[in-house]
């Protein structure tokens, strides 16, 4: 059976709520404005929902000079893209680098929904960012994602946590930016380098599994739950060394065609795989 693409997302901001799309352009260090934007703390760390959880039912949707954020019981508030002079320090994880702060407006919401004073910051230059050089080249780059451009997560390796689940897990958990379906369950790990229209992407590394799989956000009521799953299943089914793996990181393999597109329904032709049944790379 032929992979396909079975859905595409994206998160303007990192943490907050993603969008789906129908077809996007791939760029070096991902997809199109994912995750250009972040909140950090006032000394410039990056904040997640796995330290704040209601960054979940904020939801950005991109716009023409910026952002609009909306949350449950929040008036929204346009975001412009701030000016790239106003460069701050940021941290995310061992990354050092700048970007431009988005003012205090967008800091004043954000404290507002979230309880705690932050800043919102936008990565004008993802050139700035190099990707984690042990499983990497040295000129791949990425934007504000955890380490690598993109996640890749299939239908049947969600569908096997499932079904050994007390609960299913909905996909959205997992925060892919690609699945893909047609395959077998874990086919993902054995993968190397895989096509999608004009763009041939990377296998570097395997996904080990945080905290953040484990929320189910409520966007009409604007909380949070937390459950054992998908962790506890994980933990039977997808243990290796000290992590619960599901889903593999992909770079866009040099140089990215401009103006290159994926879309819903893509044909996926792997190029390079290696035996079933290898653990995912790094654990």
């Amino acid at each position: 059976m032929q992979p396909t693409v079975a859905s595409l997302w994206r998160y303007p901001v990192k943490s907050c709520r993603g969008e789906s799309l129908a077809r996007v352009e791939v760029e070096p260090w991902g997809l199109r404005q994912d995750r250009r934007w972040m909140v950090v703390d006032l000394a410039g760390t990056m904040v997640t929902a796995r330290e704040l959880n209601r960054l979940l039912v904020v939801h950005p949707t991109l716009t023409d000079v910026g952002l609009r954020l909306t949350a449950p019981g929040a008036q929204a508030v346009d975001v412009p893209a701030p000016d790239p002079a106003g460069q701050v320090p940021i941290s995310i994880w061992s990354s050092r680098l700048t970007a431009a702060d988005a003012g205090d407006g967008a800091a004043a919401w954000l404290g507002e929904v979230l309880g705690r004073d932050v800043r919102l910051v936008h990565l004008d230059d993802p050139r700035r960012r190099p990707t984690s050089p042990t499983y990497s080249e040295p000129d791949d780059r990425v934007s504000l994602a955890d380490g690598y451009p993109l996640l890749l997560t299939t239908a049947a390796s969600a569908d096997a946590v499932s079904a050994a689940a007390e609960t299913p897990v909905p996909m959205h958990r997992y925060r892919p930016n690609l699945v893909v379906e047609g395959t077998e369950p874990w086919g993902e790990d054995t993968w190397r380098r895989f096509r999608i229209g004009d763009v041939t992407f990377r296998v570097v590394k395997g996904c080990a599994r945080c905290v953040m799989t484990t929320m189910e956000p409520d966007h009409d009521a604007g909380t949070v739950a937390r459950g054992p799953e998908p962790t506890r299943t994980l933990a039977r089914l997808r243990r290796f060394g000290k992590g619960v793996w599901f889903g593999v990181n992909v770079i866009p393999d040099r140089p990215v065609p401009t103006g290159a597109t994926i879309a819903v329904g893509d044909p996926v032709e792997v190029l390079e795989a290696v035996e079933p049944g290898t653990p995912p790379i790094g654990s």
